[in-house]
């Protein structure tokens, strides 16, 4: 495997003028050493585990040295934020290196997070803490092993240098790992700015590299914002359908790509609650869980009015009308896959029906989903593993007759569709408490056993892994207290 002397940068984002980011460098942090490290984004550079144990690199994933080729930038970038319109945002605490080609082609942006002061910091140290890097770390590569679109984590570099937060902590850079960071923000900044021509540059800029069938077009930009909106659609379907909660889908969070971007307040659900708000400081719910899919189409709105400069009001919101029927039609198909059931019929009131039950008795989604794979469906079946996870019992067996009914009429057998289901419903998800467990022991002890131990679990969510058994039960009773907020 070549050695981190052999990366080769290209380096798009940077070769664009100068109006959409600032050329900054990180600030050095003291005694960097590497705490975790994820093999499979490591493969994505074509480097292997002896590179990213090299002091040279790991030193410039702690923004203590900059390699030959890398060209650091801070983007800029606006946004909505809860609602409201910020008119200058931009990397505070995020400075792109640079990008590198692997050897199949593909570009990815290299990105540290916690790397100190921008010209977009507002007031902020631009740093970023173990806590919430290991959240990070963990959650982007959770996310890809699910299958879900995501920008990935490399690994996390951590320093003994003093954070203040609510309490004093150590500082971490994540790098982050992506074909392009450009977010809808990316666009807003310069429409409020009554500046066109770089929201046509960005727009083509992003188009020739990102979407490049569309570039032949004669106008390609409501086909642009048509992808994106489909893209986002099945976003949110996979959220939703997995169960999990973003906490902060600002316009300046939301990829142009239709990736996850920017873990902060996450959470995926434990008991299912419809309006479960994982982030603390959104006392309003205005990121819940069962508003996300109406949030992201909001945020669509707010993208496709920084683009109407290249293309007629009207003509922006036809690109965008379709957003409703995508997200519902992904958003069936994943979860009737889940079940185990065809898409049509009856089979989108048995599921909300299950829903429905699960709210009621406050069962664990991920739970229910994995048991329901077991499901026998013969007419005397009990289920009771299953059974046992409601409290009325009565309405569960109701629901259980039509479920097996639905099942024995599609004629597929018991084996079959569990073996299907399994690959669909994973068993191991990233629970706030099992984070938690993996911070305090590398906060308290510099043990990182535990987040080594959380993270090769996570890459391999729908297997059995029976020595880990206990990382699939339902969160203890002190996980309850554990709050997530935009603070970091």
């Amino acid at each position: 495997m070549p050695s981190h002397h052999d990366l080769t940068f290209d380096n798009g984002f940077a070769a664009l003028p100068d109006t959409f980011y600032s050329r900054v460098q990180a600030t050095p942090v003291p005694d960097p050493y590497l705490v975790c490290h994820s093999p499979d984004a490591l493969d994505l550079l074509g480097l292997d585990a002896d590179a990213i144990r090299h002091p040279e690199l790991i030193e410039t994933l702690a923004g203590n040295r900059v390699l030959p080729g890398m060209e650091p930038v801070a983007a800029l970038y606006a946004g909505h934020q809860f609602g409201h319109y910020v008119p200058q945002l931009g990397d505070g605490r995020a400075i792109l290196l640079g990008e590198v080609r692997n050897a199949t082609g593909e570009g990815w942006e290299i990105q540290l997070k916690g790397a100190g002061r921008t010209p977009y910091s507002r007031g902020g140290d631009g740093r970023a803490v173990l806590r919430s890097s290991i959240r990070e770390f963990l959650c982007s590569e959770a996310m890809h092993a699910l299958g879900i679109p995501t920008t990935r984590a490399l690994c996390i570099v951590g320093s003994d240098r003093p954070v203040y937060r609510e309490d004093e902590e150590t500082a971490a850079l994540v790098t982050r790992l992506a074909p392009s960071f450009v977010r809808f923000g990316s666009f807003e900044v310069f429409y409020y700015r009554n500046q066109v021509e770089p929201i046509k540059h960005l727009a083509d800029y992003v188009i020739a590299r990102y979407y490049p069938e569309l570039a032949g077009l004669s106008d390609p930009y409501p086909a642009f914002l048509r992808q994106v909106s489909l893209r986002t659609a099945d976003l949110m379907a996979q959220w939703q359908a997995v169960g999990f909660s973003h906490g902060v889908m600002n316009t300046d969070n939301m990829s142009i790509l239709g990736l996850t971007l920017d873990y902060g307040p996450f959470g995926f659900l434990d008991a299912f609650e419809p309006g479960y708000v994982c982030n603390h400081s959104d006392t309003g719910g205005r990121y819940a869980f069962d508003q996300q899919p109406d949030v992201a189409a909001w945020n669509i709105t707010k993208l496709a009015q920084a683009l109407v400069p290249l293309m007629s009001v009207e003509t922006a919101s036809g690109a965008i009308s379709e957003y409703p029927q995508a997200f519902g039609k992904a958003y069936l198909e994943r979860m009737a896959a889940k079940f185990g059931l065809p898409p049509g019929g009856d089979t989108a009131s048995l599921m909300m029906d299950a829903l429905q039950l699960l709210a009621q008795n406050r069962v664990d989604y991920t739970i229910f989903l994995r048991r329901l794979c077991d499901f026998d469906s013969a007419i005397d079946a009990s289920n009771t593993p299953l059974r046992d996870c409601f409290l009325d019992r009565a309405a569960f067996d109701a629901w259980a007759s039509r479920y097996a009914a639905a099942l024995r009429q599609q004629g597929s057998s018991d084996a079959a569709r569990r073996q299907a289901m399994r690959a669909l419903n994973p068993k191991y998800i990233l629970r706030n408490h099992l984070a938690e467990i993996a911070i305090r022991r590398a906060a308290d002890e510099r043990d990182y056993s535990e987040v080594n131990r959380l993270h090769a679990l996570l890459t391999r969510p729908f297997d059995e892994q029976p020595e880990y058994e206990a990382y699939a039960a339902e969160p203890p009773d002190w996980a309850r207290k554990i709050e997530v907020s935009c603070s970091s």
